[in-house]
């Protein structure tokens, strides 16, 4: 019956699942959402007032914004650099960074967080290594607090920055470097003047990727954080299911999708889409 219909009428038939589960899915729910923020407890704005003067509350939102950037910026800087590794090395070497990429894939969140734990605690494989080169006398504090959550957040991150980068790259012109390398620019000049400002928007587009992504983070603060790194997802979790306040939490929702929208539309605005993933 489908194969009767005009072509057009095909394709547009084949796409019809994905609107109705965008509204079912995220539309309605968010609604939901937006509704619990002027009405629990009672109908207003106050939960929004609240979110504009409360201390604690912009504690929480300057510490998952604060993160966010350093675990942005690092990512980068490592996805970057494999990202030019893998384009510019060997078979070899290509291999080992794919491998270094795509194992965590396979690897879930939780089980990742626990091997991060395991590995930065006091007695931790990390700590012991030092200790055995004589770097440090005493174990170094890696867990419960915020560096054992940017650790391991990174890690996490590096694979979604990498890809992005890794597209950018691909897509400039090896003409164009060698035309620099003709005109004298030694490799250092070429790679700073030429390569870094056509990777731009690559840069750009995974640092956005990467922010967003981290405004979400839960498990990994909740477990290597041990309550000293609460960041905005885990704050939502405590005022929903712990103290019963929904109407703050489901404010804090709408702010942060008025924020993740934000951050998107810089990502359409100032970087070609179809750049990060083609």
């Amino acid at each position: 019956m489908i194969n009767r219909l005009p072509e057009r009428w095909q394709y547009r038939l084949l796409l019809w699942p994905l609107p109705i589960l965008l509204l079912l899915c995220y539309v309605i729910p968010f609604a939901g959402i937006v509704t619990w923020s002027v009405t629990l407890p009672e109908l207003g704005v106050d939960n929004y007032a609240r979110l504009a003067n409360d201390p604690s509350i912009h504690a929480v939102l300057w510490r998952t914004l604060h993160l966010c950037a350093i675990v942005g910026v690092c990512a980068l800087l490592l996805a970057f650099l494999m990202a030019y590794c893998w384009l510019y090395s060997s078979s070899r070497w290509q291999r080992w960074v794919e491998l270094c990429i795509f194992l965590p894939f396979f690897i879930s969140v939780l089980v990742r967080t626990f091997g991060w734990l395991v590995a930065l605690r006091n007695n931790g494989l990390v700590n012991s290594w030092l200790q055995d080169l004589g770097l440090i006398d005493s174990p170094l504090a890696l867990t419960r607090n915020t560096l054992g959550v940017i650790i391991a957040m990174v890690h996490f991150m590096v694979p979604f920055a990498f890809f992005p980068l890794l597209s950018s790259m691909r897509q400039i012109d090896d003409r164009v470097l060698l035309a620099a390398r003709g005109l004298g620019a030694s490799r250092l000049r070429v790679f700073i003047s030429v390569f870094l400002p056509q990777t731009l928007p690559g840069l750009l587009g995974a640092f956005i990727m990467v922010f967003v992504f981290c405004l979400g983070f839960f498990i990994i603060p909740a477990i290597l954080g041990g309550g000293s790194t609460l960041m905005a997802a885990e704050y939502v979790f405590l005022q929903m299911f712990q103290t019963y306040n929904w109407g703050i939490g489901a404010a804090l929702c709408v702010l942060m999708l008025v924020l993740v929208s934000g951050l998107v539309w810089l990502l359409m605005r100032f970087s070609r889409v179809e750049r990060l993933v083609g």
